[in-house]
């Protein structure tokens, strides 16, 4: 179709994506990450000068530049800033993409990426992983738990391939289907006061010192499901990364803190723990898996989540206070 000297879109948008091309992306990247396109060369296995000649190649193409000179400093244009948030989108989509060719071309099978939402839930994921890896010996794993609450974003991202969850967001293009149930209860000290009741009220934790993973209050049940329908907030709210610190806090008297009933039965006798359930009724969740429904044909990432379906949390049998 004819443009008859009229601006188009679509035509400039085609155009522009012409110009841009994947070293442009790896370098604005890499040049973010190592602070300098000294080091952002040296990584790349590039001279300075093909690297400033390639960036300046492109600030002429697209009539803007993607950096500013402050000092010894660079700071990203608008445009920059943009790019950059296509490199992090874009660059692990091709480099997944590249891996699974690279697998097929070799007859591999290839690598399950599992990311972790779920602090608590490493030690349930070993008992998983075992047996996979027995039954698919040309699979390796890779775990990741650095997403507290990321973890959406690093499925659409093809950053991991499963998603460990109690909270799944369902989106469009993503599939999570729940392994197994839990309750959420509060943990005490035998010693504490609140150790011989019956159930705990929002009211009872006011006066308290409440240890929680370091995820955002919002996400937290002990909050969202608990203590803010009521209006109630606890005296202070710490943040810990590591379970096992968490319950030697909670062993010492320093605080309180909400986990898994399962989790806290293999604590419980060694430092001397009671779990306590929270409200009448008790906080009821779900551990889910989620996956990319584009890798649904995925054998291997298909019998990854029967055999989760199959090993459930440890029996939830604290010993009542």
């Amino acid at each position: 179709m004819k443009n008859n000297g009229m601006f188009s879109p679509i035509n400039y948008l085609n155009s522009w994506m012409h110009m841009l091309e994947r070293i442009h992306l790896t370098i604005i990247k890499e040049t973010e990450t190592l602070g300098s396109l000294t080091a952002a060369a040296k990584k790349l296995c590039l001279t300075q000068s093909a690297l400033s000649h390639t960036i300046r190649k492109l600030e002429q193409n697209i009539g803007t530049p993607i950096w500013l000179r402050e000092g010894r400093k660079l700071r990203l244009t608008q445009a920059g800033e943009f790019l950059l948030v296509e490199a992090n989108r874009l660059l692990p989509q091709l480099e997944h993409a590249e891996e699974r060719l690279y697998q097929m071309a070799k007859g591999e099978r290839g690598i399950l990426r599992i990311g972790m939402e779920c602090h608590p839930c490493y030690q349930w994921l070993l008992k998983v992983v075992s047996p996979f890896l027995e039954k698919w010996p040309d699979v390796d794993v890779d775990v990741k738990q650095k997403f507290q609450f990321g973890g959406i974003g690093a499925l659409f991202g093809h950053e991991i391939d499963l998603l460990v969850t109690p909270d799944p967001l369902f989106r469009t293009g993503l599939a999570f289907e729940p392994v197994f149930d839990y309750e959420q209860v509060l943990v005490l000290h035998r010693s504490h006061p609140l150790a011989k009741a019956g159930f705990i009220k929002p009211s009872d934790l006011q006066n308290e010192v409440l240890i929680t993973y370091p995820v955002k209050i919002d996400r937290l049940d002990i909050y969202k499901q608990f203590l803010t329908p009521a209006g109630i907030s606890p005296r202070k709210h710490k943040s810990i990364e590591t379970t096992d610190i968490m319950l030697q806090m909670v062993a010492s008297g320093r605080g309180v803190a909400a986990l898994p009933r399962w989790l806290v039965a293999e604590y419980a006798e060694k430092l001397n723990l009671v779990a306590v359930r929270l409200g009448e009724e008790g906080i009821a969740k779900q551990i889910y898996l989620g996956a990319r429904q584009s890798d649904a044909n995925t054998e291997y990432l298909r019998d990854f989540v029967s055999l989760a379906s199959h090993y459930q949390s440890p029996p939830e049998n604290v010993a009542a206070p």
